[in-house]
């Protein structure tokens, strides 16, 4: 037994719950409540946040609605030329809306930071923009 307490004694110390000591045995551990920046899956190798699944969650909505619209309704495409020139299906618009997008925040966060809800009212107008007259 006298071998064995050693051997233990590591193992034992490492429990967080036994690694408590009079001094931090009283304090509780604070509950931060939900966080759009806290990983949801910490261990993998991509910070998955719930900010980004659902980003990703919706950018594959998009295509999938785009997809399903294009084989269903319009199984050639609806091909126009717009206001910039170029002969676009609704892909197309999806990708020059989204794309859009992503310079409007890249700019808006370089040039003036946080809060975001004002690039997000151009990215929508950007995209009506972009899927009526593109």
């Amino acid at each position: 037994m006298k071998r064995l307490v050693p051997l233990l004694l590591p193992l034992i110390a490492a429990h967080p719950a036994l690694a408590q000591t009079w001094g931090t045995a009283a304090q509780q551990q604070e509950e931060t409540g939900f966080s759009w920046t806290d990983p949801l899956w910490p261990s993998l190798w991509m910070a998955w946040t719930p900010a980004t699944l659902a980003l990703f969650i919706a950018l594959f909505l998009a295509i999938g609605f785009i997809a399903v619209i294009e084989i269903v309704k319009y199984r050639d495409g609806i091909e126009r030329k717009g206001v910039l020139g170029l002969t676009t299906t609704l892909g197309d618009r999806l990708f020059i809306s989204l794309l859009g997008s992503t310079y409007i925040f890249l700019a808006w966060l370089g040039i003036f930071g946080q809060p975001l809800w004002w690039p997000l009212a151009i990215s929508v107008a950007w995209g009506t923009f972009c899927f009526r007259k593109v």
